[in-house]
């Protein structure tokens, strides 16, 4: 190897949206912003209501607000170096896509933790509705959220500092809109065989563990409605479970799509698609999802509104 290729690399350069038409770029832009700002809006207003309202201190809600606290850092660790890299190419130097990275992946298993907590909450409300408050109490809630937290942060640190070790020689161009793990892999120099197989061994345990937990808290709420006698109550159920689950596809669908499949079916347009779908739409849509079908939480929601509409009439 030549003593041009041994050279280590510095910074990184994300191509990402940038190679599209200009007219297109600017499609792209404003659609990702106005995304973005729904993003913002959705789980502010969520965390708002929640905190100000005395009738939703309780373990579902507690649960909802980290959730949207999370999305809101996932988004905003993305979106904003989304939102330039569409316009232009743009240069992140090597510690700064290491941080990128750490806070990308800490957050993505927060998520996915927090979201199987909410499913074993909604099983333990639905199954055994009688002990739900000697289940569900205050200490229990916040070991699960901080439980989630440091499971998530050391998991980023393992892969940040697996990923810190490797040399890149003289490529240094991304195709992508941030600092993914599959992309770092491809451009490294070095031997990635720790790397991809602390992904699909110790990551994958990570993903799996709490999709089997969701899965497995469903599937027991479905059989539990099954056996109610009305009709429009198992409609009702139905509909709240399949929204919750249409969400939890998304996410996960998208993730094992970008780093548990065979290397030789990605591209960079189906990789930058996928992390679009859960960096941006999945982030967006949990407020809607987990929010608009209660009426304890519109409520709420209505009435920030309605305060806020008053103090600008005033």
């Amino acid at each position: 190897m030549s003593e041009a290729n041994q050279s280590s690399v510095s910074e990184f350069l994300l191509l990402g949206l940038s190679r599209h038409p200009q007219q297109q770029k600017q499609i792209l832009f404003m659609l990702f912003l106005s995304m973005y700002l729904a993003t913002v809006l959705g789980n502010l207003l969520i965390i708002l209501a929640i905190s100000t309202d005395s009738r939703l201190h309780t373990p579902m809600y507690f649960f909802l607000s980290n959730l949207s606290f999370v999305d809101l850092c996932f988004s905003s660790t993305i979106v904003p170096n989304m939102l330039t890299n569409t316009l232009s190419s743009e240069t992140m130097s090597f510690l700064e896509c290491l941080t990128q990275l750490y806070f990308l992946m800490a957050l993505a298993i927060t998520d996915n933790f927090l979201l199987a907590v909410m499913a074993y909450d909604r099983f333990v409300a639905v199954c055994h509705p009688l002990h739900y408050t000697t289940k569900m109490t205050p200490q229990l809630c916040a070991l699960l959220v901080t439980g989630s937290w440091v499971i998530a942060i050391l998991n980023a640190l393992l892969h940040t500092l697996l990923v810190a070790r490797l040399s890149f020689c003289v490529d240094n161009t991304i195709p992508h809109v941030f600092c993914e793990m599959t992309a770092l892999l491809r451009l490294s120099c070095s031997d990635t065989h720790l790397n991809e197989m602390m992904i699909l061994t110790e990551g994958g345990l990570i993903m799996m563990i709490p999709l089997i937990c969701i899965l497995v808290s469903y599937i027991c709420i479905t059989s539990a409605v099954l056996r109610v006698p009305s009709t429009k109550g198992k409609w009702k159920a139905f509909s709240t479970c399949g929204s919750h689950l249409a969400a939890v596809s998304l996410f996960y669908g998208t993730i094992f799509a970008v780093y548990f499949s065979p290397s030789s079916s990605h591209s960079a347009e189906n990789d930058i698609a996928a992390a679009v779908m859960y960096t941006v739409v999945t982030p967006m849509l949990n407020p809607f999802i987990y929010s608009l079908r209660n009426k304890d939480m519109k409520g709420a929601l209505t009435k920030i509104i309605s305060m806020n509409c008053f103090y600008v009439q005033q």
